[in-house]
């Protein structure tokens, strides 16, 4: 069933204006928002500049909420719930737009820094599914979080402002790479030599009459030197910290027509965004809209931050309780009787790599929104199968809302596959599926998406809070 392209809906002047709009915001909004942490500030800061009030006041001061209030719960700084109240119980149901803003990366071990023949550098150990080769000889920035033993927490953003140094992960010389170049892919870079180079000044001696013992890793200890001064901390700060080592510089508009953007991070913050974005739309909906954005979706959902978690179930009942007359059973209809977009991206048809997809069950450019029934491996295996009567119901709602979509599968069906936080959702007995935007160069450092399935997406979520 061919699909016609977006853009031909769209042709030049205000309608296509909207879509590049759309599209710039995001461009902007994926080049500041880098982490989890970073996203969850900065849709924080929109969502209560949007009147979104945090649970924990609705808590603290007994507050009742009524339809139209709009709610948020901030999740360890790493996730985010946003709800607008609506006009039927909470027990009828929600409309969910369900997506994950962590992205494969490099993170710093516990006990990262070491000097070796005069370079100073950083131990890494790589997070989320990530072909090793693709990460060396790139720009690197480091962003996260040093908690200090008083509490304090400082924030490290080095190598995405103006003038900032970059840091990098070398590699071999082609003149002596013949042995490197004969070994598989998955094997020419290790893991363990994933380490960041960040210096090579060794510290001047300070005292030159001092008779104690000279410093020995000098390298090293002009590092710590600036850490102390510009960061104020020590290197057992490192043991309570959060550094993620992503991709240095701006998501870039990509093609001579600049209908694309490639970006770091659009897996998954390409389908985060524009789900944010629809929420601030919602008004007095009919049924309770929900915004769920969680982490840890790139190493199984696990932890308190992931979707495995109990945060968005407790926060759904702290809401019951809250409307007053509280009940166990109202929460388990709450969670039963929603439906929900498993927000999450696909695998775009790549010209390079076409014999891994199959041309009738792949997502392309310029197509739509794409949904994914099922996705799983192989067999389906780990997969959500939605239902045909919830599939009918969603199509029915994109056409009404003249939304462009098209229908997809993660290739062919024994080249691999992925997984989503559909069937965690799904386990309550919500009716969920996948559906997000197409992407080619997923997992790699700089993935490339398209503006108009981007915009198409933003306008397909709308209509889902509304209609469904």
């Amino acid at each position: 069933m061919e699909r016609e392209n977006v853009w031909e809906k769209y042709p030049k002047g205000k309608k296509r204006d909207s879509v590049y709009a759309f599209a710039e915001d995001y461009r902007k909004f994926i080049s500041d928002c880098k982490t989890e942490r970073e996203c969850v500030d900065e849709f924080v800061r929109m969502a209560e500049k949007e009147g979104f009030v945090n649970i924990e006041q609705v808590i603290e001061k007994n507050m009742e909420i009524k339809a139209g209030d709009r709610i948020y719960a901030n999740n360890m700084g790493k996730g985010l719930a946003m709800f607008v109240i609506g006009k039927e119980p909470l027990a009828s149901g929600m409309n969910i737009l369900g997506a994950h803003i962590d992205s494969p990366r490099l993170d710093l071990k516990q006990d990262p820094l070491y000097e070796d023949h005069d370079l100073a550098m950083l131990d890494t150990h790589y997070y989320g599914g990530i072909k090793k080769y693709q990460w060396v000889t790139l720009p690197l920035a480091l962003h996260g979080v040093i908690v200090k033993k008083d509490g304090s927490v400082v924030s490290v953003n080095i190598g995405d402002k103006p003038g900032d140094p970059v840091f990098g992960v070398s590699d071999l010389l082609i003149h002596l790479a013949g042995e490197q170049m004969e070994k598989k892919a998955s094997k020419v870079i290790e893991g363990e030599n994933l380490d960041l180079l960040i210096g090579s000044i060794p510290m001047e001696d300070t005292d030159k009459k001092d008779d104690k013992e000279k410093v020995k890793e000098k390298v090293k200890a002009n590092i710590l030197h600036f850490l102390e001064k510009e960061y104020g901390i020590e290197e057992e700060d490192f043991l309570s910290a959060e550094i993620e080592v992503v991709p240095a510089g701006e998501a870039r508009d990509y093609g001579l027509d600049r209908s694309m953007i490639m970006g770091y991070g659009h897996d998954d913050r390409v389908c985060a965004y524009p789900s944010f974005m629809a929420m601030l739309q919602m008004k007095k909906p009919q049924y309770t809209s929900v915004c769920l954005l969680v982490d840890k979706e790139e190493i199984g959902s696990v932890g308190a931050s992931g979707m495995q978690s109990m945060f968005f179930e407790n926060t759904v009942a702290e809401l019951v309780y809250a409307m007053g007359d509280y009940s166990e059973i109202k929460v388990r209809r709450a969670m039963k009787n929603s439906k929900v977009l498993s927000s999450d991206v696909s695998a775009a048809f790549d010209p390079n790599f076409p014999s891994v997809m199959s041309s009738r069950n792949t997502a392309y450019f310029g197509r739509g929104l794409v949904f994914n029934k099922y996705t799983g491996a192989r067999g389906k295996s780990g997969s959500n199968d939605a239902s045909a009567e919830y599939m009918g119901k969603l199509r029915h709602i994109m056409d009404t809302e003249n939304v462009s979509f098209q229908t997809a599968e993660l290739g062919k069906v024994d080249q691999g596959g992925g997984g989503t936080i559909a069937y965690i959702l799904a386990n309550y007995g919500m009716q969920v599926i996948d559906s997000g935007v197409a992407v080619i160069n997923m997992h790699a450092p700089w993935e490339i998406i398209s503006k108009a399935d981007l915009y198409e997406a933003y306008r397909g979520y709308v209509a889902f809070l509304k209609l469904a």
